[in-house]
């Protein structure tokens, strides 16, 4: 009676541990298994760093929405700058270029633009013969340049009446040059610098081809970028949920606003049809609010600027996108989440503005939808997530984002294979158990890539980065998803990496618990043998 007593304890026992030795799953995933997931980056949302040949066919393609330049006169050596970064007058007369002779592009077409300070204002000169100055607010068509290039970077700058700009004996511009520059060393004759051309996201496509072209460019990038395949390989390889970047403009599908092109929506209503045959969740994540929350191409900024914090009336139309894509989707099986904002700058969106829209987008979503859970991405840059616990933004299926790289900071830089293996084990996983053990929402490694800085790794060191980064991030109670499925540079192609053995993910987490049951009822069997 003793010993058939101990048996049931012991068995009891093992069970227990076996059974509930994971700590968290979530609602409507197949096996009550957390997130195991991938990001669709670049599909719809365009990131060109992703897929640069987007933009080969692009005429002047250096010179796209948000491209900085410097112009140096040929003939002084001198840098056209807007004193004090606009408000007054322009000046030719700077040895040294810094902020003040910068300019951002914004392209107007292949060889008309107009150019914005560093402090916002725009390049003006109203009629032949004008000086310019940079006092203009915003631009009309008194602010387009033509910009005539040769083969050496060299240019000349005239105004839609013709006159081209040209450097005075007071070092001032002037659209008053008699007739037409050749290339010598006239003064109407610049040296252009591009010093930045960072900036290839959905405005800088759309606006750099125009309309009828980009409409063809997109469609066909939409149509083959990701597909029902796809949703294929996800599933044989045990991936239960794909996080979909989706632009604001969507909601205006199919005539959004210009430069931006339908046909997102027909591209997301197909990811959700073939998640559902692959029994696959859906997070639809804001990637681009209205004038841009953090200033990247990802969030469709036309130059670097951050507009959405500033602007009521941007916060009021980000709501009424996540209402349309909640209202849309939030009946559909294959929805689990829904992603109020993609990484809020910390520098720039401050508390005050972005956790009233985090309240706000949840009460939204949950007019739709009393399970989908809603998701709310930590700021980027110096911000500690915990911010978001301490908000009360809701404690019913609310789970925060994080995004993890060992990328991106000086602090990575300098990193050995180890550095980085033992940064993962106990600096991430440290914060995952702290924000697990914290009275609030569920944890999301929302974003996190098998790159680093290590230029010589083998194999086997991404292989046992990898290793540890899913054993951490395994850990966080809502799950995690990889950057991206698909992508020009091999390790941040998830795709690349299982196919070629660099990342290995092990059994899922139904697995798992298949294997827990087998092996407990083989224990078991085995205790009431003996």
């Amino acid at each position: 009676m003793e010993l058939g007593f101990s048996k049931w304890v012991l068995a009891f026992a093992l069970s227990s541990w076996l059974l509930f030795s994971r700590a968290y799953s979530v609602e409507g995933l197949r096996g009550n298994s957390k997130v195991r997931g991938v990001n669709l980056g670049g599909w719809l949302v365009i990131e060109g760093w992703i897929k640069p040949s987007l933009f080969d066919a692009i005429p002047n393609g250096d010179m796209l929405d948000g491209t900085e330049v410097r112009f140096m006169s040929v003939s002084s050596h001198k840098y056209v700058s807007a004193e004090n970064g606009g408000g007054m007058g322009v000046t030719v007369d700077r040895d040294v270029a810094f902020s003040w002779e910068t300019f951002k592009l914004w392209r107007v077409s292949a060889s008309e633009f107009q150019l914005r300070t560093s402090q916002g204002y725009f390049l003006a000169c109203y009629g032949e013969g004008c000086s310019i100055s940079a006092t203009a607010n915003s631009p009309s068509e008194g602010e387009i340049f033509y910009i005539e290039r040769n083969n050496n970077n060299q240019v000349h700058i005239k105004l839609i009446t013709g006159a081209y700009l040209q450097v005075t004996v007071g070092n001032l511009l002037t659209a008053d040059y008699p007739g037409k520059p050749g290339w010598d060393d006239n003064a109407a004759t610049f040296e252009m610098m591009i010093v930045a051309n960072d900036l290839h996201g959905d405005y800088q496509l759309a606006n750099g081809y125009g309309r009828h072209q980009a409409k063809d460019v997109l469609k066909k990038h939409r149509n083959s970028f990701i597909t029902m395949d796809d949703f294929n390989f996800l599933y044989r390889h045990g991936i239960n949920t794909v996080r979909i970047p989706v632009g604001w403009w969507i909601a205006f599908d199919p005539d959004p606003p210009a430069p931006f092109i339908g046909g997102c929506l027909e591209a997301l209503d197909n990811a959700f049809s073939w998640a559902q045959a692959y029994n696959i969740k859906c997070i639809v994540d804001l990637h681009a609010a209205p004038g841009s929350q953090n200033g990247a191409e990802h969030s469709a900024s036309r130059d670097g600027t951050t507009g959405w914090p500033s602007s009521p009336d941007y916060v009021s139309k980000t709501l009424d996108v996540i209402d349309f894509l909640a209202s849309r989707y939030a009946r559909h099986p294959a929805l689990l989440g829904i992603e109020l904002l993609n990484e809020p700058s910390s520098s720039l969106v401050p508390m005050e503005v972005l956790v009233p829209y985090y309240k706000q987008g949840y009460e939204i979503v949950r007019k739709y939808s009393s399970t989908a859970y809603v998701i709310i991405c930590q700021r980027i840059g110096n911000a500690d997530p915990i911010e978001l616990y301490q908000a009360n933004i809701s404690s019913h299926n609310l789970v925060v984002d994080l995004h993890f790289y060992n990328l991106f900071d000086t602090y990575f830089v300098n990193m050995s294979t180890m550095d980085n293996i033992d940064f993962v084990y106990k600096s991430r996983a440290a914060q995952l158990q702290a924000l697990n053990s914290a009275n609030g929402p569920l944890v999301f490694v929302g974003e996190w890539v098998n790159e680093w800085n290590v230029t010589t790794a083998s194999q086997t060191a991404y292989q046992d980065f990898g290793r540890a980064q899913l054993e951490v991030y395994s850990a966080a109670s809502f799950g995690w998803a990889y950057w991206t499925l698909k992508n020009d540079r091999k390790h941040w192609d998830f795709e690349w990496n299982i196919r070629n053995n660099y990342l290995r993910l092990g059994k899922s987490t139904t697995r798992k618990i298949y294997d827990k049951l087998v092996l407990l009822g083989l224990i078991s069997a085995w205790i009431f043998l003996v």
